[in-house]
């Protein structure tokens, strides 16, 4: 941590939805990462950049340009291994990595040098920001304004948790597994659908409209800027409940269990919301569970799964450009998911009642 002065997570004010969505990701990576919108200054590069203190330190190879475990040592190190070498271990935060508008293909992919290719493999690979980013976060501001191909390339990584790199026939693979956070101001442009739908959750950030709330957020920031170490020591112990609760939510996820008739539910509420695509399904069912690890609890509810469904259907709704944004309705989401469990249950009453 030594270095690091950004602001304490635990001291942002409101931005409730967002530090929500954060956390979640935080705990269960498989929900696929967080588009953030919202006007500059509303808080979204302190919220991200706070984030990478609450992680959990990891153990990795010292050396390693993809910060492997040593436990499960990438292709590189495993031949290192099969030479006899030692690998040195440290003990780290997890980065954060910037990735920037104008980033060229090769910045963020990497390169091959063919010539040691064909002798190397994978040693005669350049790495880049995808290498840097593996078991961190990789934040993506003005993700909209962001080329298009380099996002499709970056979308691949964050799914398959590899990058591969071809360059003239040559293909080198190596793991990429990130946190992808993107954040963008609507007024500068749309995301294109396709993307959208490929970021697990999705929040609007908005200003604070509270006066109070409004001094608070001013008093904290002159006091971080008057004095930084106090500041983060004054904000220290809860920093560590909250480190601690992430920490005990991502240990307990595996033992998290959704009820077999909300799956059907699931499925029901993303259709009647007009989302064709099975990802909003995968994602609503890793955040109910993601959400019900952060709450202390191994089973997930419905409500679970209307709070996952609030955050994962907004960017996947279908978008007229002549009318105003769609918004995701809780209440309307309710009713939904209510008729669905209704319909799962009903007709095993009427198999029981016949036998």
């Amino acid at each position: 941590m030594s270095g690091l002065r950004y602001f304490p997570f635990a001291a942002i004010v409101g931005q409730e939805r967002l530090t929500q969505a954060l956390l979640l990701n935080a705990v269960n990576p498989r929900i696929g990462g967080v588009l953030i919108k919202g006007p500059s200054g509303t808080g979204k590069s302190t919220a991200v950049r706070g984030l990478a203190e609450l992680l959990p330190e990891i153990d990795a190879v010292a050396d390693c340009p993809f910060s492997c475990p040593p436990q499960q040592p990438c292709d590189a190190c495993s031949e290192r291994v099969a030479h006899g070498e030692e690998l040195p271990v440290t003990r780290r935060r997890r980065r954060i990595v910037d990735l920037p508008l104008n980033a060229t293909e090769d910045r963020v992919s990497g390169t091959v040098d063919i010539t040691r290719a064909l002798k190397e493999g994978v040693r005669a690979l350049e790495p880049g920001l995808l290498a840097e980013a593996n078991r961190g976060i990789l934040y993506v501001d003005e993700i909209n304004l962001l080329d298009d191909h380099l996002t499709d390339v970056l979308l691949d990584a964050a799914a398959l948790g590899v990058n591969v790199v071809e360059r003239e026939g040559v293909s080198i693979a190596h793991p990429a597994r990130f946190l992808l956070v993107g954040t963008m101001n609507e007024e500068e442009g749309e995301l294109r659908p396709q993307i959208a739908d490929r970021l697990g959750l999705d929040v609007e950030v908005e200003a604070l409209t509270g006066p109070e709330e409004r001094a608070e957020v001013v008093k904290r920031r002159e006091a971080f800027a008057r004095d930084p170490d106090g500041f983060r020591a004054a904000w220290a112990g809860a920093q560590r409940e909250v480190a601690d609760r992430v920490a005990a939510a991502e240990r307990r996820l595996s033992d998290v269990q959704l009820p077999d008739p909300l799956y059907a539910a699931v499925g029901h509420l993303v259709l009647r919301s007009g989302v064709e695509s099975h990802r909003a399904d995968i994602t609503i069912v890793e955040c109910a569970k993601a959400l019900a690890a952060l709450d202390g609890r191994v089973e997930a509810g419905a409500d679970d799964v209307l709070g996952a469904a609030a955050l994962a259907l907004g960017h996947r709704l279908a978008v007229d450009p002549f009318a105003p944004a769609p918004r995701v309705e809780p209440e309307l989401l309710r009713r939904i998911l209510e008729e669905a469990l209704e319909a799962e249950v009903t007709p095993k009453k009427a198999v029981s009642r016949a036998t």
